[in-house]
């Protein structure tokens, strides 16, 4: 038996990622030949008719040729169990099915192998697949599938349907007698193979035909590549509808991933060498002419620690990608790349432009096996990848400490933040009760003694009625309406899960959009903004009259409530920032427009109520302000509150901030912003500086940042407020973790085209709720990327959600301006 020479890698660098185990040279182009990997053997046609077996687990055996065609193979493909291991090939005259270990065993015998002609369609087989016990084969032959019994040898049934030739097709292991192919004619097809009826069709909007197709058994996914370097993944759960989870343009991705990689490569590196690193980007991401999709395959990669997400699992399912000139490992999770190999790094590898691609990783494995066969020659090479070494020089670099949302440090006497403490340091005037002394801005008075104060009109007598009780003891006692049933406890997921629409209202007499949406820290009440200027306070069950805030010229563009209940702030198109006295509706300080240069996009109170955060233009800035309580009639046309800017800072890119998030239910110093570069920055306020950059976050700028910001009636894991959700139109919606800085899984089941729709955490932070253009709010599980429900009612496109933090309920709100609320069982 002739046996091809071997060519070993003599490349240091490719010997540590990549080995070349094997390469041979056939009579004939290698073109299109097919190729199957199994975790144990590769199998490959030589010179056209021989069927050649090469073992990976022990390279020393001699190559197994297998003859008994006369025509081409068109088709290879192993079987799913392990004892016996079976090969099936398929040519234009026989359909032949090998056992592996019997071939070798009578091969070493001097004897000729023979296989079992299942049969002869006298066809061109494009592919083969067995069932999951081996017992069944489907064939491919043009616009045809034939399903047939392994023993029997025989044709069970034949499925027509589609009106291209069939080129991939795979059985649903969780499903019985059901059985998925694609087409040329673009479409997937799910067929019932016990009766031969055909269940469901859907055709998708590409201009190339689909060439593979894989099963994701635990997210119970599929996923079909097209000719362009597109994947698409649909839902196979029951009563999804094959919905489509998401949509992958890998050419993208991979332009990404490497403007990431060279982005942090930069912050290590002096100013001479980061142009070399820009030039070195631009050639790498040049486009090629074609990026076909070869090959899908399942991988099981394990992160290191510092990679994983929240609540990772040691392993992470990935797919392996194959193409003409790079393989991919893809996170079915995040969607995002997390790794790339391009052959034409590894000079030393025989296969530089591969035309047919296959490969197989074990479980719990670091190594993974790749055959690819030369488009442009003869060649067909095996190759070893080492995955540890493979992530080991592609992981974002990273310097500094690792960031949390949490404060585990005192604040720095030179942050900005110091201002919010240094109060505390001057001695407390003797009657702590007058709201004329709690100034946040020390405010001395020319006399000391407790009866005399420096003016006679300083405060109004007889408003004492309005002085909040700051020293109530609680003893762990809530109002009877939340005292018994929302105790800070772990929530249970069914138990907190709002799916039931309990009441509708329409927040005005004509249409008008809700922009914005809030609860109260205590779940009590439900601030929105209007389209007509108006802000509406509800009570949490959007029962009776609202109180209604007026005094904006404009749209009200956010809404924001104080950690203490008693502050509204809101935001208008009219560029004024006010903020009212929740139980007087009365405007209590406003910012004019021309207090900022450019209008204000984000504004929200920030680190326990002590400052205004907002964002304007490239620039956010902290407010340290003073609301006066007085009230005196004679000095009425006076305002006293006021405010101060004490710290700015700028996007290091200088785009204009879109998005601007920060935690205000407990001390914080991490700050989020989002800008029209499509980056995500994140600020140290302790240290006054940014801490970091994520490039390229989405495929448009973000519109909404939203972090997971718990609530005081539900325990989460401490790990959880590194959590937190971007949204762009048209590009989904993605969950962060800010301890990695990576994106840990994506969500983009929901339609949103051309609005920015809302979005929202769970206060158990492991829901997600947002808006869609479809009619239709979608809630997620933070473990999945196929949505968790699909709730109906609405008239018109959701532009709003909001979890209330006290009790399982959802509020979402449309375009039409209506409210609905939805609770749970």
């Amino acid at each position: 038996m002739e046996t091809p020479p071997e060519m070993p890698s003599t490349d240091g660098h490719t010997r540590a990622i990549v080995t070349e185990r094997y390469v041979v040279e056939s009579k004939k182009s290698a073109a299109h030949v097919p190729l199957a990997c199994s975790t144990q053997h590769c199998a490959f046609p030589l010179d056209g008719s021989r069927l050649c077996v090469w073992s990976s687990k022990d390279p020393s055996h001699q190559l197994l040729t297998l003859q008994g065609h006369h025509q081409l193979i068109t088709a290879v493909v192993f079987g799913n169990q392990i004892d016996p291991l079976l090969l099936c090939s398929a040519s234009e005259d026989y359909i032949i099915m090998w056992n592996v270990a019997e071939c070798r065993e009578k091969t070493l015998k001097g004897l000729t192998p023979r296989g079992t002609i299942l049969g002869s369609l006298l066809q061109t087989v494009l592919c083969l697949r067995f069932s999951l016990d081996d017992r069944a084969i489907a064939v491919c032959a043009g616009n045809k599938i034939s399903v047939m019994d392994v023993e029997k040898q025989s044709v069970l049934v034949e499925l027509k349907g589609h009106q291209g030739s069939v080129t991939a097709v795979e059985f649903c292991p969780w499903q019985a007698h059901t059985l998925i192919s694609v087409s040329e004619d673009r479409s997937f097809k799910v067929w019932d193979f016990c009766v031969g009826s055909l269940i469901y069709s859907s055709s998708i909007l590409t201009a190339y035909p689909l060439l593979n197709l894989l099963i994701n058994e635990e997210n119970q996914q599929l996923v079909t590549g097209s000719a362009d370097g597109q994947l698409w993944i649909f839902s196979l759960m029951e009563g999804h509808h094959y919905h489509c989870v998401a949509h992958v343009d890998v050419r993208k991705k991979r332009e990404t991933f490497t403007t990431r990689r060279m982005m942090a490569e930069q912050c290590s590196l002096p100013e001479d060498h980061q142009c070399r690193c820009r030039h070195e980007a631009d050639k790498r991401g040049e486009a090629e002419a074609t990026f076909p999709i070869l090959s899908l395959a399942p991988c099981d990669l394990c992160l290191p620690d510092s990679q994983r997400g929240a609540f990772a699992s040691e392993c992470t399912k990935c797919l392996w990608i194959g193409s003409s000139t790079a393989l991919f490992i893809l996170n079915l999770a995040s969607f995002e790349l997390e790794a790339a190999l391009h052959f034409k790094e590894f000079q030393s590898l025989s296969v530089q432009v591969a035309g047919s691609c296959a490969m197989v990783s074990e479980p719990m494995s670091a190594k993974a096996f790749c055959m690819l066969s030369s488009m442009f020659g003869s060649k067909i090479a095996v190759l070893e990848i080492d995955l540890a070494a493979l992530l080991s020089t592609q992981q974002y670099p990273r310097a500094g400490k690792v960031l949390s949302v949490l404060a585990s440090s005192c604040v720095l006497p030179t942050s900005p933040l110091y201002f919010g403490i240094i109060k505390e340091k001057f001695p407390k005037l003797a009657n702590t009760k007058q709201h004329a002394v709690k100034s946040v801005v020390e405010d001395r008075p020319l006399v000391f003694h407790t009866k005399v104060r420096s003016s006679g009109y300083t405060l109004a007598p007889h408003m004492a009625m309005f002085s909040p009780k700051t020293n109530i003891k609680h003893h762990n006692k809530r109002s009877s309406k939340y005292k018994n049933n929302y105790k800070c406890k772990e929530c249970s997921l069914e138990n907190f899960l709002p799916r039931n629409l309990s009441r509708q209202v329409a927040v005005a007499q004509k249409p008008v959009a809700v922009s914005c949406l809030q609860f109260s820290g205590d779940g009590q009440k439900l601030a929105c903004g209007l389209g007509n200027h108006l802000s509406l306070v509800f009570n949490a069950s959007l029962s009776g009259p609202p109180a209604a805030f007026s005094g904006h010229d404009g749209a009200v563009s956010t809404i924001c409530w104080s950690h203490d209940k008693r502050w509204l702030l809101s935001t208008g198109r009219d560029r004024t920032l006010r903020v009212w006295s929740v139980h007087r509706t009365e405007l209590m300080l406003l910012l004019a427009p021309d207090a900022f240069p450019k209008p204000v996009t984000s504004a929200q109170f920030y680190y326990m109520d002590t400052f205004i955060l907002l964002s304007s233009g490239p620039e956010f800035c902290l407010l340290k302000y003073h609301i006066d309580l007085c009230r005196d009639d004679i000095r009425r046309y006076k305002p006293k509150s006021r405010y101060k800017p004490i710290f700015r800072l700028p996007m290091t890119s200088g785009a204009d901030i879109t998005s601007l998030s920060a935690v205000n239910d407990f001390y914080s110093h991490i700050v989020l912003t989002a800008g029209r570069d499509r980056a995500v920055e994140v600020f140290d306020l302790n240290a006054g500086c940014s801490a970091a950059v994520l490039a390229e976050v989405h495929s448009r700028p973000v519109h909404r940042i939203c972090q997971n910001k718990g609530s005081s009636f539900v325990a989460q894991h401490s790990l959880a407020y590194n959590l937190f959700l971007t949204a762009a139109v048209g590009d989904g919606i993605r969950l962060w973790d800010l301890r990695n800085l990576r994106c840990v899984r994506c969500f983009e089941g929901h339609p949103n085209r051309s609005y920015p729709c809302g979005v929202a955490f769970s206060p158990c932070g492991r829901l997600m709720a947002c808006g869609a253009e479809d009619r239709h709010a979608y809630v997620y599980e933070m473990g999945s990327s196929s949505f968790l429900h699909r709730l109906a009612g609405h008239t018109d496109t959701i532009t709003e959600v909001a979890f209330n933090p006290a009790a399982p309920q959802l509020v979402t709100a449309t375009l039409d301006g209506k409210l609905q609320l939805f609770v749970a069982e």
